[in-house]
């Protein structure tokens, strides 16, 4: 039986699937990917939520690895990724580009990472009584704010399209540091995940295993 796994981007479901494990990018759509893991979870053993995410603890670093969701599958997963932070994800279809509304999320919610799918992932793990749980890998941390022509661009499905984000710059260039920042960090949490992922792969594939 395969693992569904949530997550944003077509580059992060790229990155994921394999044998055993069947990603389904959202897009920033909840509507699209609740109804697409839903169509799928009859056949599953387990709905993950995985990708880039935003960091609300202070101490997190750009290509951290964070785990959390059932204690069962947690501490399976902790056995296999030993130096990753076990914490709670804040997830609710709403975009966190601001450093303040991070460090204020993390202050009320105890939450250390953000991101816009691991909350419909929960709802239909949890309405078919499947296990849930979150990998995520840090892009921005707690203290970057991101600028708007960074994820205007995001399109249901998972896809990036250029003319928002170019059109974003023209109306504000000043955003041009901010941006090139960002992009630097997606690039290294990206080869993060793709080490994550190869951590996952090794020996016995964990996704194999009946935890």
């Amino acid at each position: 039986m395969t693992i569904l796994v949530a997550t944003g981007l077509k580059r992060e479901a790229r990155i994921i699937a394999r044998d055993g494990l069947a990603p389904i990018p959202g897009g920033g759509d909840a509507a699209a990917l609740e109804a697409a893991l839903e169509a799928h979870a009859r056949s599953a053993r387990a709905i993950w939520s995985m990708g880039i995410a935003g960091g609300l603890a202070p101490d997190l670093a750009v290509g951290d690895w964070t785990i959390g969701g059932d204690p069962a599958t947690v501490e399976a997963l902790a056995r296999r990724l030993p130096e990753a932070r076990i914490g709670e994800v804040h997830a609710d279809g709403t975009l966190v580009a601001e450093a303040a509304a991070k460090h204020a999320l993390h202050a009320g919610t105890g939450a250390i990472i953000v991101d816009m799918e691991s909350h419909v992932a929960a709802r239909v793990a949890a309405r078919h009584g499947l296990p849930f749980a979150f990998l995520r890998v840090i892009s921005d941390t707690a203290d970057h704010d991101l600028p708007h022509a960074a994820w205007v661009g995001m399109q249901p499905g998972g896809g990036m399209a250029i003319g928002p984000v170019t059109a974003s710059l023209a109306r504000n260039p000043g955003q041009l540091p901010a941006l090139i920042r960002t992009a630097r960090d997606v690039g290294a949490a990206f080869r993060s995940l793709e080490r994550l992922m190869a951590r996952m792969n090794e020996g016995e594939r964990f996704w194999e295993q009946r935890q």
